[in-house]
């Protein structure tokens, strides 16, 4: 099982990024998705996740209404869409995989790391 997380860069404030999560070794059909991020001397905090059937997706109330987590199953890559982005969003970000029926992440990327300039 592997995540490979991508995307991340420097980007202006207000700007947008879109960061992907390519997966192998399970299916997203069947496995939810979050991602994480964790910031310079700060612990990590969830910032979105979703199941695969679920129609409704979980945002931390920090990015509500700028980002948005979404799959493509064919491609086997998760997404996370970043607009507005602001400086506190700066942080390194983190895809992790959860087994059907279970409530913890047991797999996880890389990281990628997102620079917001004010």
């Amino acid at each position: 099982v592997q995540l490979q997380a991508s995307g991340g860069g420097l980007v202006q404030s207000g700007g947008s990024l879109r960061l992907s999560c390519h997966v192998t070794g399970f299916s997203l059909e069947s496995y939810g998705v979050g991602w994480f991020r964790q910031a310079p001397g700060k612990g990590r905090e969830g910032v979105s996740c979703n199941l695969p059937r679920d129609r409704i997706s979980h945002y931390a109330d920090s990015v509500k209404g700028r980002f948005t987590i979404s799959r493509d199953i064919a491609k086997r890559t998760a997404y996370l869409q970043m607009n507005s982005l602001r400086s506190e969003d700066t942080a390194v970000y983190y895809c992790a995989g959860r087994r059907p029926g279970r409530s913890e992440y047991g797999f996880w990327g890389q990281g990628t790391l997102v620079t917001v300039s004010s």
